[in-house]
Order: C-alpha cells, then sequence, then structure tokens
C-alpha cells in the first residue's frame, strides 16, 4: 500500500530577504552604466545601517529600447538587482528607503524562518507524518480484516515556503509593519510504502 502524507506549519520569522531592481536611463550606454554606478553606490550606503550581512548585486544588463524616431527617442538602459537580508525591526525602514532612493523599485519581501528551533520543528513534522501514515494505514488493512502492518520504504521530501510579504499602509499608521507580514511556512511531504497482512 502507498500513502503519500503532507504535513505543515507556520513558523515565526525574525528577519525578511528583500530584492530590490535597480534602474538607470541614458543616451548611451556609457552614461547608462555610470548613472546605474552613481546610483549603486548610494543605494550600498543608504542600505548599510539596515542590511544583517553583505549584499548580493548580480552584474548589470544593458540594452537599448525606443526606436528613435520623433516620438520616440532611443535611450540605453541599464539595470541591476540588490538583495540582502533585514531584521524585523528595519522592515518598514527599508521599504521606505527603498521609496525614496532614485532608480530603486521594491520587488519583494520575503519571510525568513526564525534559526532557532527549526530542528525541532523538523522533528515534529517527520513524527506527525508518520503518526499520519500509520494510522491510515492501520484504518485500511482494519477495513481489508488484516491484522499486521509493516512500513516498508520512507520517500521524503521537506521544503521552506517563504511567501513573499505584501503590506498595505493604514492612513492611521502610516507604516509597514513585520508583524503583518505573511510567516514563512515549513512542509515535509512522505511518501510510505507499507505491506499490509
Amino acid at each position: 500500500m502507498e500513502i503519500q502524507v503532507l504535513e505543515s506549519v507556520t513558523t515565526s520569522s525574525d528577519r525578511f530577504r528583500f530584492s530590490l531592481g535597480l534602474l538607470a536611463e541614458a543616451p548611451s550606454k556609457a552614461a547608462a552604466m555610470a548613472l546605474l554606478n552613481q546610483r549603486l553606490d548610494r543605494a550600498r550606503q543608504e542600505l548599510g545601517p539596515f542590511v544583517l550581512d553583505a549584499l548580493s548585486i548580480p552584474a548589470p544588463r544593458s540594452y537599448s529600447y525606443g526606436s528613435g524616431s520623433s516620438s520616440s527617442r532611443k535611450l540605453e538602459r541599464a539595470t541591476t538587482r540588490i538583495g540582502g537580508e533585514v531584521s524585523r525591526d528595519n522592515y518598514d525602514a527599508l521599504i521606505q528607503l527603498a521609496g525614496r532612493l532614485p532608480g530603486v523599485r521594491l520587488q519583494g519581501m520575503t519571510s525568513l524562518a526564525s534559526s532557532s528551533g527549526g530542528a525541532a520543528l523538523d522533528d515534529q513534522l517527520l513524527k506527525r507524518a508518520l503518526n499520519k501514515g500509520r494510522r491510515r494505514a492501520n484504518d485500511t488493512a482494519s477495513a481489508l480484516g488484516l491484522g499486521r502492518v509493516d512500513l516498508l520504504r520512507i520517500n521524503q521530501r521537506s521544503g521552506v515556503v517563504r511567501p513573499v510579504a505584501y503590506a498595505e499602509a493604514r492612513m492611521s499608521k502610516p507604516a509597514f509593519r513585520s508583524d503583518e507580514a505573511p510567516k514563512p511556512q515549513r512542509s515535509l511531504t512522505l511518501g510510505l510504502d507499507y505491506c499490509l497482512r
């Protein structure tokens, strides 16, 4: 008998991973890259006090857009991303800062599971999934008039689902609150093979 069991639990969050898009436009590729570098330097300085660890910045991309006609002039666009982690206390401050920096666009804030208790949570999920699988196998064996259930194989897949945090500013409190962000969810899927006899 094959049984598929899914268990999931919402976990506490103590930090967030952010992703910012950085953009610069100019008539030439060199000018676009120079402007992108200026904006990147400013972003590094402004973000520094809020970031928990080092920033992650991939190599920039550049491309042309526009037709070059009188109604749409041809421009060069240079882009990159800035990624990092921020604490709960600096959640709103980083969102507000991203809104003030030129050429910066907030692409997402992702809740990250608290580092404490992760192993205990995994153990709890495993026990719950095994117990659920055993109950289903015993119920099936009982319905068939069989008295013995042996577990033959376990195929385990686990993961952490980190939903992107969206929040709305309230008129009375014009701030994004970290406690309103969706909490991360840890999940475990077990494929269980039983021999019923």
